[in-house]
């Protein structure tokens, strides 16, 4: 982000210009944006994190979160949304992680749309967040342009501030199988029993959401099966796979061995 400045904001007005912003970021009717002036005025003055992201003086993007659990260790990031492709939803992250640091908050928590790739690769690959759970319709049916009436299905993201960023690139292993698969354009599941699973996402669960509804709640429901059926075993997600899919590794439990008896005649 060169020429921008990213600060805390309290002030009625600005906070007005950032409730019209997430407006037009979700295309949601005029009244109705995703949180209103008056919530971030309460957050702000009670000491929770509400910046903007500035470029010759407009606003260019904004985030906003609150102190969760546990207690005195973690901050939730409640809403996050910038202009597309200039950098500012990173800087904004990077912002937000050092205002953490400097208030001694080991991680950062977050909610985002398990079925949109952009999301989950900026989540994942870039911050190095691990998905911990996942959530079927978290906020109800939402009637915004992203949501597109469709119930939201969201996954719950920890970021460890104190660990080291992961490499971009991940590779699955020999006899990873497929538990979702992208069939042109429509999801395919398959039950596999790999300790590796491949999970695949739509091109665009957005425009899906817009032209064509039923293979949208398609893509949620296989999605909400394989993936929120892994992760409610105890898998975790170990990385995102070609900016397309999800690699989810079960965990194994070794087996035991019964105790080797000896017979004596």
């Amino acid at each position: 982000m060169n020429g921008s400045t990213i600060r805390e904001l309290r002030m009625m007005e600005d906070l007005d210009a950032v409730s019209l912003l997430y407006a037009g970021i979700w295309g949601s009717r005029p009244g109705n944006s995703p949180i209103s002036a008056e919530v971030m005025r309460a957050l702000a003055h009670t000491g929770n994190y509400v910046a903007g992201a500035y470029e010759d003086g407009r606003l260019v993007g904004a985030s906003v979160a609150f102190f969760g659990e546990p207690v005195g260790t973690s901050l939730h990031s409640h809403i996050t949304g910038s202009v597309v492709g200039r950098g500012v939803g990173l800087a904004l992250k990077m912002h937000q992680r050092q205002w953490a640091l400097d208030h001694r908050l080991r991680r950062i928590t977050w909610t985002y749309d398990p079925l949109i790739r952009r999301n989950a690769y900026f989540n994942l690959t870039k911050l190095g967040a691990l998905p911990e759970d996942y959530l079927p319709s978290f906020y109800g049916a939402m009637h915004d342009t992203i949501n597109g009436g469709d119930e939201s299905d969201r996954v719950l993201v920890a970021w460890d501030l104190t660990a080291p960023t992961p490499p971009e690139a991940i590779e699955p292993p020999l006899g990873a199988a497929h538990g979702v698969r992208n069939h042109r354009g429509r999801p395919e599941i398959a039950a596999t029993d790999a300790e590796t699973v491949l999970v695949d996402l739509p091109d665009d669960i957005e425009a899906l959401r817009l032209t064509d509804p039923g293979t949208a709640r398609a893509w949620r429901l296989a999605v909400r099966t394989t993936l929120g059926g892994l992760l409610a075993e105890g898998a975790r997600v170990v990385g995102f796979h070609e900016r397309r899919r999800y690699v989810v590794r079960r965990t194994i439990t070794p087996r035991v061995r019964p105790p080797h008896r000896s017979h004596q005649s």
